[in-house]
């Protein structure tokens, strides 16, 4: 089986509650709004028969599918964010179980029976205060965690479009992964957790940790993962390098982005090193 461990896919139930909304999130036609801004919102990227046929495409089984922090749930009122996080479960609930296998679903904030783990917000571990209950839970579940990116709200007038992207995620991630490594994991020592965005580039300065005097051998930890999403294959050979293949999983960010660049650097390290992220990692990490 090959598996790409980060996919987002809304069925029908959420996207009905995100039409409902007025305020962000909420959905208008083509047009979605989020704290960060507005956005073209493409139903049939969500649609689970085109997604299926993409995956064909990529010669990809399973995908593995989150609700992402970036829409701003965690800003709601703790009513409402219940109610779409549930939105969505149910509807995820059903869609994984009329599509003969082919999607797995991590539930946002919350372990749920028969979901594949857990899906949080960076501030979940970088704040362990915020996360404390659910990867308690995960933890005495066994089920993995995996740590996303969360809404950075309004852009700065004075900044550019990708701003968020690519200053604001990877410092989300990378504040997320440090904090992991100063207390996280000595607080959830059995805990599997996968960072998304390779923890925005954080294994890339574990060079200057040395500097202050952090032994960075104890970071070779089996169960603190890497996922690939957005990257190619200079910074992901650099992450083999570091930690050995064994610690990355792969995943695309459909339907945010096209697969296929991080897909062609994967699949051109070779065919075990494909096999061990694509396969083996994420069916042990589900496991």
């Amino acid at each position: 089986m090959t598996i790409d461990f980060h996919q987002h896919l809304w069925p029908e139930s959420f996207c009905a509650a995100l039409t409902l909304r007025s305020e962000p999130p909420f959905l208008r036609g083509t047009e979605l709004i989020t704290p960060e801004g507005r956005f073209v919102f493409d139903p049939a990227a969500h649609d689970p028969k085109r997604r299926i046929a993409l995956l064909d495409r990529d010669e990809i089984d399973i995908a593995v599918v989150s609700l992402q922090p970036s829409l701003g749930l965690e800003e709601l009122e703790s009513g409402v964010r219940e109610e779409l996080e549930i939105a969505w479960i149910d509807g995820m609930r059903e869609l994984v179980g009329s599509t003969d296998g082919r999607f797995r679903a991590l539930a946002p904030w919350r372990v749920v029976p028969g979901f594949a783990g857990v899906s949080v917000g960076a501030s979940a571990v970088s704040d362990l205060a915020v996360g404390a209950g659910v990867l308690a839970a995960a933890e005495a579940a066994g089920v993995v965690v995996f740590v996303h990116p969360e809404s950075e709200g309004a852009l700065p007038e004075d900044k550019p479009e990708w701003w968020h992207w690519s200053a604001g995620y990877t410092g989300q991630m990378q504040r997320s992964y440090l904090t992991w490594l100063s207390g996280g994991r000595a607080r959830h020592p059995s805990l599997k957790i996968v960072f998304a965005m390779l923890a925005g580039g954080a294994p890339f300065h574990h060079e200057r940790l040395t500097h202050r005097g952090v032994d960075v051998r104890t970071t070779l930890d089996p169960d603190t993962l890497f996922e690939t999403s957005t990257y190619g294959r200079r910074a992901i050979e650099l992450v083999i390098e570091t930690f050995g293949v064994e610690r990355l999983v792969y995943g695309s960010d459909v339907p945010v982005v096209d697969p296929r660049l991080t897909l062609r650097a994967v699949r051109g390290l070779g065919d075990s090193v494909a096999r061990l992220l694509q396969s083996d990692t994420p069916e042990r990490l589900m496991t």
